[in-house]
């Protein structure tokens, strides 16, 4: 287990280094120049090279990857351009909103799926099965920001139940978890749908009928437990896609997060704001994945054995 923990955390590592350098890049070819757009259109030849100056902007692009780098590892990440507040603490205020909206699409998601899956590979090729498969057809058919606006027209215009947007409570997450999970509760649902089917013809399902355990209890204790190990890795996988996917629903709900936040600053041309945002959510992409490696070797031996 300990070379197996080693080897995932310098990869970890190798992808991480390459993940900064890339932001870095991009954000660096990307056309404009950020001075131009601090100072504006009048600022005058000389402003523009002082300003450049300080900011570094001047040096060569080794020369401010290092520094870059540097800073990066001291917690430093500069200033917003916009606000001049430390870009940090926007960070930090943000993130947990973000983080908030993707830990409940993903409940949502488990909550429609692990009874529908189930049901579909328990009732194979019966009404049931047909009506699972259409639902995940629906779901990952059905865009975010067609079906965002329409929860918002029934559940809010409508009927007046929820708020239209805005994190104000409790109440106000459960249009945008829906939103979110619904992509999710479709993909996950055909995977466990797939997998019990496998697991089901299992040997030992076959003894433990035949043990007169009730169906249910075999599901549950047996049927489930030998499936998760797929599951489990789809919902790493897709945790991370939503910290970084949830850009669309977060707009549309005004909900106060990172995609928010990612969408503002590049309308306000904050480019080191822009270039915190993108690392922020590749390397919750990049940890949580790597979570689910060391997971999933704890739950497997034979995987961390491989190694």
């Amino acid at each position: 287990m300990l070379s197996f923990l080693l080897t995932r955390l310098l990869s970890t590592f190798i992808v991480v280094l390459g993940v900064i350098t890339l932001v870095f890049l991009l954000i660096h070819l990307v056309p404009g120049d950020p001075v131009q757009a601090m100072l504006g259109e009048t600022a005058t030849p000389t402003d523009l090279e002082s300003l450049r100056n300080a900011l570094g902007l001047d040096q060569p692009l080794l020369t401010q990857w290092w520094v870059y780098i540097t800073n990066l590892l001291q917690g430093d990440l500069g200033n917003s351009l916009y606000s001049k507040e430390p870009i940090l603490d926007i960070l930090l205020e943000r993130f947990p909103a973000t983080l908030e909206l993707a830990i409940a699409g993903l409940l949502v998601a488990v909550l429609l799926a692990l009874p529908l899956g189930s049901i579909a590979a328990l009732r194979k090729d019966t009404i049931y099965d047909n009506s699972a498969m259409v639902f995940s057809l629906l779901g990952v058919s059905i865009p975010n920001f067609w079906l965002g606006p329409m929860l918002i027209l029934l559940f809010s215009l409508m009927l007046g139940w929820l708020p239209v947007s805005g994190r104000e409570g409790p109440l106000s997450l459960i249009l945008p978890a829906i939103t979110l999970g619904t992509a999710l509760a479709a993909i996950l649902g055909r995977m466990i749908r797939s997998t019990l089917l496998e697991v089901l013809n299992e040997d030992y399902i076959r003894t433990a009928r035949a043990k007169g355990l009730s169906e249910s209890a075999i599901v549950i204790y047996h049927a489930l437990r030998n499936a998760s190990l797929p599951i489990i890795t789809v919902l790493g996988l897709q945790l991370g896609t939503l910290l970084g996917g949830a850009v669309i629903t977060e707009i549309i709900f005004a909900w106060p997060g990172i995609g928010q936040l990612t969408i503002e600053s590049i309308e306000r041309r904050d480019y080191p704001l822009v270039q915190a945002c993108i690392l922020l959510i590749s390397l919750s992409y990049v940890f949580i994945n790597t979570l689910t490696d060391l997971l999933y070797a704890w739950l497997d031996p034979r995987v961390r054995y491989s190694v």
